[in-house]
């Protein structure tokens, strides 16, 4: 995978609540958009397939993959679960033809950045009291999981230094947010 090949593609990355998944729901309303599917350890869950959030592996598959060396990242998630994208999976959006977003922690821009220097990679971000408002209003969280996604959403902002950009994604300011990626995109890829 060279760099030319790597003209389309772009990290967007952000903690619990920062909205990055909605983010690249309004991209994908104004550009061609392939995600990269995450291979994951976690357990399927209803409504879930095959490729649909995930690809789904046993421990003992995934661990195989890294001694075969077939990740281009991968990582152990604050749930003790593997999750990682395969060298195999960002060949598959690169060659879509399309912009290929490829959804990551910090630790895996970290891994990414070191193996791909000239990927652009993007921090979605909002301040801590509006990520706290956000994580709470999903599924109704425990109080034990409240507090360990804000421990690690303040863990990852120690690491913004990793991104090229940061978009806020303010309360009600959405749009505004999606059309800061989207020209960010627009600048750096071939579209």
């Amino acid at each position: 995978m060279g760099v030319d090949n790597m003209k389309n593609l772009f990290i967007i990355s952000g903690p619990s609540g920062a909205g990055e998944d909605s983010i690249i729901n309004g991209l994908s309303e104004l550009l061609p958009i392939e995600r990269a599917i995450t291979t994951t350890t976690r357990d399927m869950r209803p409504g879930e397939s095959e490729g649909n959030p995930y690809y789904f592996l046993s421990l003992e598959a995934f661990r195989e993959k890294i001694a075969l060396g077939l990740f281009a990242e991968y990582a152990e998630q604050y749930n003790g679960n593997l999750y990682g994208v395969t060298k195999q999976e960002l060949i598959r959006i690169i060659q879509s033809g399309k912009i290929g977003i490829w959804k990551i922690d910090y630790k895996g821009v970290e891994a990414a950045k070191k193996m791909f220097p000239e990927i652009i990679a993007i921090l979605v971000s909002a301040p801590l009291e509006i990520l706290e408002q956000r994580i709470r209003k999903r599924d109704n969280p425990s109080e034990t999981f409240i507090r360990e996604r804000m421990e690690y959403s303040q863990e990852w902002l120690k690491h913004t230094d990793i991104y090229d950009y940061t978009i806020e994604n303010e309360q009600g300011k959405l749009e505004e947010a999606i059309k800061k990626t989207y020209d960010i995109v627009k600048k750096h890829s071939a579209f």
